[in-house]
């Protein structure tokens, strides 16, 4: 390759990376260009050498290069590393004597001098070629190889950063960072100290090392606290008495690095995995896995107490609440910036610190105690203004400080917890690990110890005092309380007002996580190595074995660090360069001493350095100047023409001897004239004597561009730096402020500061990836603002929206008299600042363009990204985002502008407002959009005199009188425009809630602007963006008419039902329609459905009762604002409705429910109510007395006639009189003693009546006490059994008579139901109604529960999808039509939404209510019977009337052509038993039976039970003694005739074949075992029909048995079928057969009795009676 030395001024080869090399500074040197066969990325420089990496990855060295074999004949000649080709080389780095490179994959490849394992590969003094070096994780397992980003190199070390961001080192020298006793070290190694931090970069000098970290964020949180230093085991706290306060001091600084024990490894390391990896938006919790994650034990280290210490730390960090809330948010992470090895969150989000960016020193931990604040109220007053820890710190460190001398105070302050919180882990600390010789002095020595330090501080330079003094002055901090006096001084410096903890800096949960996409600026510097010039920076020259935080750094944003041989530099975000260490050539930029702390360098107003290197003594920074091409200084080491060599010999020794000798240098850094021939310079390196500058030539301006992009965004960035810190916080900290400004105002203001903040801090982020871009890529790929251009719209918005309310609220005005105290009367400083140009400007006016600057900035963004786009091809996709992205900002910009336009526009009309009304209308968001002071707009007939002024705002349009005003909000206001036709007025009609005027407007031209105005500031209002939208005002003409119908949220004012009642849901012009919920001040809320402005629909509403202090609880219909339908109603007290309403008053048909089982009187009422009161028939269990009443009722009394039976078997009916049993009645005891006649009281006789017994005797006469306590008697005995004669005048009572007849039962339920039909009266009304009425009533309910679905089954809701097709109901019945209708009954009275189902699901309540419990009396059968007969019929009605073709009761249905049998198959599938005859004559009972009985069954069938209990109990006996003699025995008994004796079993009959062929005499249960089983089915079915069904099937079954014997056809004789039959009633051992024998008795349909049907079931019961009155011969 051949490589020609031109001077720069050549202007041919490449376009970008074009290498520039020179030594020193004076006027006359030159740089020379090095040629390259490709552009030039990197450059790193040793002492004599220098490496270059080229585009596509190559790596060039030149210099000399002792370690290769074969001298170069030109050693300034680069020569390409051909070890490397094949790998593509990404970074490289070179230390004095060796070089390193990392490729794509993160390999490490490492060559040149290798004394003191600089190189990392063991056993060779030199290494000729790259070679590769890897870097093993052993604590995983298996060990992995890390992959490394990045490399740097000293003179005997070399760090690596991993791609986890820690840092590896090797070689040898304190400045590895390492717990090695033995150098060199080969391998490389983890430097422990810095696990767990984010490293963003690192650098070496020749003896030292620095890390450039991140803060730790709420990732980090929860390690336990530390009051001792790890390393010298001194107190990091010192409590210094003066004579009225302690002064607490963190200020201890240690001396020396010393090896970890494995206790503390631990806890430095809380994330052995990759914890950091993650975004720091999930917060990481240290995972305190288990011991072998920390490095082996040092030798003589004692062994760890507690390995765990830390996890149960955190566990009680926890339980005291100390997690912060806004620790889940990124921001948070960085704020307050600690640089002890652990976090302290307070410092992530003290507001305090970040008042002031003066240095923070502070030492080792604080403790996590966020807790604190709660503890101690005043923390917040009391710390100090950049101290914001230090009372955390002081507490948890005073314990263990002064031990027992401050206990007692602890406990005065309550604070025995945080005691205990933090005291194990200071316990666990004390013992001093084996091995180390610190002496653990007592407070004095401790004390000396720290003045001599700050003694030998001050005296190794004299410079640094100030600095020092101030700093420990802000560490200190008085503490209140731990002795009796506290001076009032200190407590006046300490405790300033609390105004001032407003964010100046995002602090957390104001940095919204899409940040992280930002490089960050919460960083801090870690140092560690030699530090005999002070090139650590801790302000002493001791040198640290491991990584120590450079205190005074942080907060200052410090984006990148750099090395010299013994000095160092940060560069920070804002531009400005701070340096530190040796400066004996003027490296440092500053003055002629050495610098033990970093200090500014001096350079000239203006300049904004954004790179920086750093050479053996030379320094050389990249800066903007005032043109965009960027200019380079120099500071150091001027370096002789002609003494290169010679002095370059000695260079080799130069880093052990001490005495340098004074060479020619700068004050202060030096332009160098030379830089405006480079062009567009992008980086600058510096090494060993030798500076390189890397540029670009500007093709199409492109580059030019983006570096007029970065600098102006620099630029910008120091701008609003200077604003936050020289006027917005000076104000935030001025004492008179809140009462300058109120607390509306000050607030606004401490808003607008913080949103100051993050788009000041969003700016630094953005300018520092601008930076970090032109120094690698230079593309528009990497352009964060392009793809994140929301974050800065946003961000803008905000400021200005924040801005705007400040402005609108007269916050400038207010702000002129503190800040004209402040600023003086001659504001030169705002004036510069805000770049105002008028002349004599108020002050307010300078605060406004002053706050208002940031905006100015979104035309720059809009200029620079055009003028980007322009170096593009039109069609190109980069073009196409640069130009989106520019109009983006410009739209912004012009709507910004309109804002500040509004609230210009509104702050003006305030000023010339009368004051009274100002106060309550004036908000920060209320914008004016147009108001009628000109008389535009009049209400229409007001009084003569009266004034109306009309305002419209953009959340409210104001009417406002002489002396009051009111407020109508837009979300609730309509407006329409009254035709002109007829009135010759302009007139528009406005509706709110509660009223409605018409407003006249002078003209066409007016009334359309008002119209158009509140139409569009409606619309806005609605779609929320009232306050964040264009303004109304500059509509752009179109039409808008917003929702006649909309949501919104409105508090009533009117007296009345609704007076302060809050409503919030749908709205239809001014009245609440569709769902809501309306909230009354005492606690009523409803919530449902409303129309036309009251409660109609279904809803839910809740009343709490004073007096029981609970809520009284409806939930159903609603009509015209009162509840009406059905609903439930549950009382505070405990009481249950649950039934009909009608206007808001239980009306109709339902059930009450008082008292639990436990509580004083349970009782339930069901039945029919009239206006709140039981009154009709009801039945009441009254739970307590065990008794049920079944009667009439008027105004809640029973009155008329009822039936009541209670728990003993007592049975009364007759007539009742206000609650009382008064009037003829009969009453009946469980033995059948009766007792007719006259009662007066409940249960007491009283008047004439006859009493029978049991066995027949009766007494008549006149009767007088109380049942069962002993009856008074008048009368005469009889006995009638004497003579038979008299046998016919035995007295049986007929029961029934005084009873309710069925008929007049729950007449309200049927009413409910035809109601709901659409009918007036039972079968009044029109049939098509009466469909349209189910359709709706199915369709609303399955909305309704569509809602909530849970409550439906999927077969439920197929169902409901069949119901509501409406089936043929006109026409000539057919069977086939008659079967569709059976069907739909089926289903129709399956479900409760429909009305035919909601009367069969009422009818089974009160039937079962009615019927069970104490209300299963033999005694009511008769009653039980007929009700179910009268449902039928009611039923039936109403079936009729929806199928109006249907025959009546005992009708026919023409018989069809086909076999009926056919037909009825397809339809009997629920009901496979019932015979196909019967279904030729239409009978309610066929037809609803199947449906009603199956659910009546189980009460009803229990009546039949107990009634025929004795005639089953006689029966039962029979049956068993029968049924132990043998199948044989029996037949001949009961008189069989031999020839049906199943003599031998053919096996033509299968279900007995299996059991016997022959049977034998002994044998039971073989003969007509299949009939036997079929009746046994009787007991399972529910409808007659179906028992029927079951009888005649038992019969076919015999037939079939007898003709398999007889081997031919056979007509049976009453007299043969009878014994058989007989026999298989006898075998079936039917328990309750008299009780299936009356049921069927008593429902059977009458057209079968006389059938066939009817014939079998005379059989049946024929045989029950036979048996009862079976004797044994």
């Amino acid at each position: 390759m051949e490589t020609q030395r031109k001077s720069s001024g050549d202007d041919d080869g490449g376009e970008r990376g074009l290498l520039h090399t020179w030594k020193g500074y004076s006027c006359s040197v030159t740089p020379e260009r090095l040629l390259l066969p490709r552009p030039v990325l990197q450059v790193a420089l040793g002492t004599r050498h220098g490496v270059l990496l080229v585009e596509g990855g190559q790596v060039y060295s030149f210099g000399e290069l002792p370690w290769k074999q074969s001298q170069l004949p030109e050693p300034e000649k680069p020569t390409l590393e051909s070890a490397l080709s094949g790998q593509r080389v990404v970074a490289i780095a070179a230390g004095s004597f060796h070089s390193g490179a990392v490729t794509e994959d993160g390999g490490v490849h490492m060559w040149g001098d290798n004394g003191s394992g600089q190189c990392g590969l063991s056993g060779l003094s030199t290494v000729p070629n790259p070679t590769p070096v890897a870097l093993v994780d052993s604590d995983t397992n298996p060990s992995q190889t890390v992959p490394v980003l990045e490399l740097a190199c000293g003179a005997q070390h070399t760090l690596a950063l991993s791609a986890q961001r820690e840092v590896w080192a090797w070689g040898s020298g304190c400045q590895l960072g390492l717990n090695a006793t033995v150098f060199p070290v080969w391998k490389p190694q983890k430097v422990e100290h810095l696990v767990g931090r984010y490293v963003l970069q690192v650098a070496c000098g020749a003896s030292h090392s620095l890390a450039l970290v991140r803060c730790l964020g709420p990732q980090d949180l929860h390690r336990p606290p530390v009051d001792k230093c790890r390393q010298c085991n001194q107190l990091l706290y010192t409590m210094t008495d003066k004579e009225d306060h302690v002064i607490i001091s963190d200020g201890h600084y240690c001396p020396l690095g010393v090896e970890l024990t494995e206790d503390e490894g631990m806890l430095e390391k809380p994330t052995p995995t990759q914890g950091l990896k993650t975004s720091p938006s999930e917060p990481v919790l240290p995972s305190h896995t288990s011991t072998s994650a920390s490095p082996e034990p040092a030798k003589g280290a004692e062994p760890s107490s507690e390995p765990h210490q830390g996890s149960d730390k955190e566990e009680s960090g926890l339980a005291n609440g100390v997690l912060p809330s806004s620790d889940s948010d990124p921001s948070a992470q960085s704020k307050g910036v600690k640089s002890s090895p652990y976090p302290d969150e307070q410092a992530v989000k003290d507001y305090l610190k970040k008042l002031s960016d003066t240095t923070q020193a502070e030492q080792t931990v604080k403790a996590t105690a966020g807790g604190l604040h709660a503890l101690l109220p005043s923390a917040g007053g009391l710390a100090s203004t950049n101290a914001g820890s230090a009372l955390n710190s002081l507490v948890s460190s005073c314990a263990s400080a002064v031990g027992e001398r401050v206990a007692s105070t602890y406990e005065a302050l309550s604070l025995k917890k945080m005691m205990n919180l933090y005291m194990p882990s200071g316990a666990v600390k004390s013992g001093v690990p084996a091995g180390l010789t610190g002496v653990v002095g007592d407070n004095t020595a401790e004390r000396v110890r720290q003045e001599d330090s700050t003694q030998a501080k001050k005296s190794s330079s004299t410079g640094d005092i100030r600095e020092e003094e101030a700093e420990s002055l802000r560490r200190r901090l008085s503490l209140p309380g731990l002795l009796s006096q506290v001076s009032p001084r200190l407590l006046r410096k300490a405790g300033r007002p609390r105004m001032r903890a407003v964010a100046l800096t995002p602090l957390g949960g104001a940095v919204p996580e899409s940040h992280e996409v930002f490089p960050t600026l919460q960083t801090e510097v870690w140092s560690w190595g030699n530090c005999e010039h002070g090139q650590l920076g801790h302000g002493d020259c001791l040198a640290r074995l491991q990584p120590l935080c450079i205190k005074s750094l942080n907060n200052k944003e410090v984006v990148r660090v750099a090395a010299g041989a013994h000095h160092s530099l940060a560069l920070t975000a804002q531009s400005q360069v701070f340096s530190w260490g040796s400066n004996s050539c003027g490296q440092l930029g500053h003055m002629e001493s050495p610098s033990t702390v970093p200090r500014l360098a001096k350079m000239s107003e203006g300049i904004r350095v954004w790179d920086i290197s750093a050479g053996e003594r030379h320094t050389l920074l990249l800066a903007d100047g005032d043109c965009i091409q960027p200019i380079i200084y120099y500071s150091g080491q001027q370096v002789k023409e002609g003494a290169e060599e010679s002095n370059g010999n000695r260079l080799g020794q130069q880093e052990e001897s001490e005495e340098e000798e004074q060479q020619a240098g700068t004050q202060q850094p030096v332009l160098l004239p030379f830089c405006m021939n480079l062009r567009y310079v992008s980086n600058v390196f510096a090494g060993g004597q030798r500076c390189v500058a890397l540029s670009d030539r500007n093709v199409m301006g492109f580059i030019a561009s983006l570096h007029e992009l970065a600098s102006a965004e620099r630029k910008f960035y120091c701008k609003l730096c200077h604003i936050k810190t020289q006027i917005i916080r000076p104000l935030l900290e001025l004492e008179s402020l809140s009462s300058t400004l109120g607390p509306v105002a000050l607030g606004l203001l401490q808003t607008l500061a913080g949103r100051f903040s993050l788009l000041c801090h969003l700016t630094g982020q953005h300018a520092a990836s601008l930076t970090a871009n032109l120094r690698r890529g230079r593309d528009v790929k990497s352009l964060l603002v392009l793809d994140n251009a929301g974050i800065f719209l946003d961000s803008y918005r905000e400021y200005c929206i924040a801005m705007g309310h400040f402005q609108v609220m007269g916050g400038f005005q207010a702000l002129t008299k503190p800040s004209l105290d402040f600023f003086g009367k001659s504001p030169e400083l705002l004036q510069r600042l805000s770049e105002c140009s008028e002349e004599n400007p108020t002050m307010a006016d300078l605060l406004v363009a002053l706050f208002y600057l940031p905006t100015r900035h979104l035309h720059e963004y809009g200029r620079l990204l055009l003028k980007l786009a322009t170096c593009f091809e039109v069609c190109s996709n980069d073009y196409q985002r640069l130009q989106d992205s520019c109009s983006k900002f410009e739209a912004l910009a012009l709507q910004l502008k309109r804002k500040r336009k509004d609230a210009d526009y509104t702050f003006h009309f305030w000023k010339s407002f009368p004051g009274k009304m100002t106060d309550s209308l004036r908000k920060p968001h209320r914008r004016l959009i147009c108001e009628s002071s000109n008389k535009a707009l009049t209400l229409q007939n007001a009084g003569r005199f009266s004034v109306n002024w009309f305002i419209l705002f953009n959340d409210a349009l104001v009417h406002a009188q002489f002396s009051t005003h009111h407020v109508f909000p837009l979300a609730t206001l309509w407006v329409e425009p009254i035709p002109e036709e007829n009135t010759g007025l302009y007139g528009l009609k406005v509706i709110t809630p509660e009223e409605t005027f018409t407003l006249l407007a002078s003209s066409p031209m007016e009334k359309a602007k008002w119209l158009r105005s509140i139409n569009q500031a409606v619309d806005q209002a609605l779609s929320g963006a009232g306050q964040d939208t264009a303004s109304v005002g500059s509509g752009s003409g179109q039409k808008l008419e917003p929702p006649i119908s909309r949501t919104a949220s409105y508090t009533f004012y009117k007296d009345g039902r609704l007076k302060e009642a809050t409503y919030e849901g749908r709205w239809l012009t001014g009245k609440p329609n569709g769902r809501g919920v309306l909230k009354w001040p005492d606690g009523r809320i409803y919530t449902g459905a409303f129309k036309n402005g009251l409660e109609d629909g279904f809803g839910e509403f809740v009343a709490p009762n004073k007096t029981l202090n609970k809520n009284d609880h409806y939930q159903g219909h609603w009509k015209d604002g009162k509840m009406h339908g059905l609903g439930t109603y549950r009382y505070a007290s405990g009481e249950v409705y649950d039934g009909s309403f009608q206007d808001s008053m239980r009306h109709g048909h339902g059930m009450l429910r008082s008292g639990k089982l436990n509580t004083s009187s349970p009782s339930v009422f069901i039945g029919h109510w009239l206006q709140d009161k039981k009154t009709g028939y009801g039945v009441f269990d009254d739970i307590t007395k065990g008794e049920k009443y079944m009667g009439m009722w008027q105004e809640n009394l029973r009155q008329g006639t009822g039936v009541v039976v209670t728990q003993f078997g007592l049975y009364y009916e007759g007539a009742f009189k206000d609650n009382k049993m008064m009037g003829t009645g009969i009453l009946l005891s469980e033995d059948d003693t009766t007792y007719e006649g006259e009662f007066s009281d409940d249960w007491t006789l009283n008047g004439k009546g006859v009493l029978t017994m049991a066995n027949g005797d009766y007494l008549e006469g006149s009767f007088s006490g109380e049942w069962g306590s002993g009856l008074k008697v008048a009368g005469s005995y009889f006995k009638p059994h004497l003579f038979e004669t008299d046998k016919d005048k035995t007295r049986a009572v007929k029961l029934g008579r005084l009873c309710v007849s069925a008929e007049d039962k729950w007449q309200a339920v049927f009413e409910e139901c035809w109601s709901q039909l659409g009918c007036e009266e039972p079968g009044q009304g029109e049939n098509w109604k009466a469909w349209e009425n189910i359709a709706v009533a199915l369709t609303t309910s399955r909305r309704h529960i569509e809602d909530s679905p849970e409550i439906l089954s999927r077969s439920h809701s197929r169902t409901l999808e069949s119901l509501e097709v409406i089936p043929q109901h006109v026409g000539p019945i057919t069977m086939e039509r008659y079967h569709t209708i059976r069907l739909y009954l089926i289903k129709a009275c399956d479900t409760p939404l429909h009305p035919l189902g909601r009367l069969v699901e009422t009818l089974v309540a009160v039937y079962r209510m009615t019927y069970v419990g104490v209300g299963a009396n033999r005694r009511l059968l008769p009653q039980a019977v007929n009700e179910i007969k009268s449902y039928l019929n009611h039923i039936f009605q109403i079936v009729r009337f929806l199928f109006p073709d249907l025959p009546e009761e005992g009708g026919l249905i023409p018989e069809p052509t086909t076999n009926v049998q056919d037909k009825k198959e397809p339809g009997s599938t629920d009901s496979p038993l019932e015979s196909p005859k019967p279904n030729r004559v239409v009978s309610s009972s066929a037809l609803l039976l199947p449906v009603l009985l199956p659910r009546l069954y189980p009460p009803l069938f229990t009546l039949y039970a107990l009634d025929k209990e004795r005639e089953d109990d006689v029966y039962w006996e029979c049956v068993l003694r029968l049924n132990k003699q043998p199948d044989l025995a029996l037949l001949a008994f009961l008189g069989v005739q031999q020839k049906f004796w199943p003599v031998s079993l053919p096996d033509s009959v299968p279900a007995l074949g299996d059991k016997q062929q022959v049977l034998s005499s002994s044998s039971k249960d073989a003969c007509f075992a299949s009939a036997v089983e079929t009746l046994q089915q009787i007991s399972t079915t529910f409808t007659p029909s179906d028992k029927l069904q079951v009888i005649q099937l038992t019969f076919e079954e015999i037939t079939q048995e007898v003709q398999s014997l007889l081997k031919q056809d056979f007509l049976w004789s009453m007299d043969d079928l009878f014994p058989v039959f007989l026999y298989v009633v006898l075998r079936a051992r039917i328990r309750n057969l008299g009780s299936e024998v009356s049921l069927i008795e008593d429902l059977m349909d009458p057209c079968v009795q006389h059938g066939e049907h009817g014939i079998m079931f005379t059989t049946l019961k024929a045989c029950y009676y036979q048996i009862q009155h079976e004797k044994i011969t």
